[in-house]
């Protein structure tokens, strides 16, 4: 059969459907090519999130397209994701020898399109259609088949789509609006995946904790065991349907860990927040994307919260649960953001202290409210003033790793270091990435590690005092 060599560009919901992709494609008889050299198809996931993402994959494709006419004749070349979704038909239009454009809807159809292609039933194939159910069509975990070893850790897309509406965000014009699955549905893939050893589950959704909002899916989920769970009783309040989902997750027996994201703080209502005091396997760890610390740009961006709330947000999480890890986005460089506005931006990152941020110089995509906006800020102001941003979260992040420096910490091993595989690597709980001198023995293990030293927001465990 065929091979195909697929490559993910942006946001873990990409790697998640490209690993969904590639499991069903394995399922169909095709192998997984190391590399682009070696395929007979070409896959490219792509974002659209920044212009720099969208480029990149062009750039890639055309290099793939050149080399492939000279060493392999008739290599099938695809645009997958939200750049497939976006410009559709404009992709073919501009590199001919592009044979498919699958949008973000569509994964599912993967295999069946490669199979016309292949036998050459049809010359080529555009597809950014919505399709109603589509999020609950490919389940697909790269476990056994097609993954060398077994998985400890997988994601689990809950939803698919976004309502938010940014102002400088163009993923709920690719991704669609939101839809959910249900309960019972998610939680049978959860039960099958730790079934197969997975011992972390990530729940995922562009926004997670909008989950069953716009639809509601839960009814026909089982009732919490929980007697504070729902609410059952008279005058007591019914929680989110995404804390009645985390409710059920963490119900599975044999799964020790749960994680998800990305969420947005307008969904971090009074029940979440108890959720990680009262569920243990919920992780002490959250991603809270604040994209400014100024109360004027986050209204131009559209967010729905202010500067007070987000913090009001970070203290009722810390007092839930001490020691939990806070990570966030922040964007630079939106427009119009004048100086007292990124200063604004400084000392929120100074009050709150995350353990890392993510860090994005605003980028114009096409459509959105915020690349009509005037003030648009020169390059040079952005670069700079990201710059300084970043020296900041590098120097929280050092200090508050080097307070882990003499402490025992308890990892899930995942596996060997993606850069070095001498070494094994696992989480804390609260996120934090511990690398180790330790063999294949330790995977999927949950032990404890005395950490001896920090690198750049990566912990260092000494072999010698590692639990075995």
């Amino acid at each position: 059969m065929p091979s195909v060599y697929i490559k993910t560009y942006g946001c873990q919901m990409n790697e998640r459907d490209s690993e969904a992709v590639a499991a069903q494609l394995v399922a169909k008889g095709y192998t997984l090519a190391a590399s682009e050299h070696v395929a007979d198809v070409v896959l490219l996931n792509t974002c659209s999130v920044r212009d720099n993402a969208e480029q990149t994959a062009l750039n890639k494709m055309t290099a793939v397209i050149g080399l492939g006419k000279k060493e392999r004749p008739g290599q099938i070349y695809g645009f997958m994701g939200c750049m497939a979704q976006s410009r559709g038909k404009e992709l073919i239009d501009r590199l001919p020898d592009v044979d498919l454009v699958l949008g973000t809807q569509k994964f599912h159809r993967a295999a069946e399109y490669l199979d016309d292609l292949l036998a050459r039933r049809r010359e080529r194939i555009v597809d950014t259609s919505e399709e109603q159910g589509s999020e609950g069509t490919i389940k697909e975990h790269l476990l056994n088949g097609a993954a060398k070893e077994k998985s400890v850790t997988a994601f689990v897309s809950i939803m698919q789509g976004c309502n938010q509406y940014c102002t400088f965000c163009i993923v709920p014009y690719t991704r669609g609006e939101e839809r959910s699955r249900t309960i019972p549905d998610i939680v049978a893939e959860c039960r099958q995946l730790v079934a197969q050893g997975v011992k972390e589950i990530t729940l995922l959704g562009q926004i997670v904790t909008s989950y069953g909002r716009r639809n509601t899916p839960h009814p026909a989920s089982p009732p919490s065991p929980h007697p504070m769970g729902r609410g059952q009783g008279e005058g007591r309040p019914v929680n989110t349907p995404f804390v009645q989902l985390i409710e059920a997750v963490h119900e599975i027996e044999g799964l020790e860990r749960i994680r998800f994201t990305s969420p947005h703080p307008k969904g971090y209502g009074d029940d979440l927040v108890a959720a990680y005091a009262r569920l243990p396997k919920l992780v002490e760890s959250a991603h809270l994307p604040v994209q400014s610390g100024s109360d004027r740009v986050l209204k131009l961006m559209h967010r729905g919260y202010t500067r007070a709330r987000f913090l009001e947000i970070i203290r009722k999480l810390r007092a839930a649960r001490p020691g939990i890890g806070l990570t966030s986005d922040i964007i630079v460089g939106f427009p119009g953001e004048t100086e007292a506005d990124f200063e604004q931006t400084l000392s929120l990152c100074r009050e709150v202290e995350f353990d890392n941020a993510y860090l994005f110089k605003y980028s114009q995509r096409k459509d959105t409210p915020a690349a009509a906006m005037p003030d648009q800020l020169p390059e040079e102001l952005i670069e700079e003033r990201h710059a300084r941003l970043l020296e900041l979260v590098n120097e929280i992040g050092k200090r508050k790793y080097e307070t882990f420096v003499g402490r025992q910490v308890r990892i899930l091993v995942e596996g060997p270091s993606k850069k070095n595989e001498a070494r094994m690597m696992g989480r804390t709980p609260c996120n934090k990435l511990v690398l180790f001198d330790g063999g294949e023995r330790h995977r999927g293990q949950l032990m404890d590690v005395r950490v001896t030293r920090t690198g750049l927001f990566t912990l260092y465990g000494d072999p010698a005092i590692v639990n075995l």
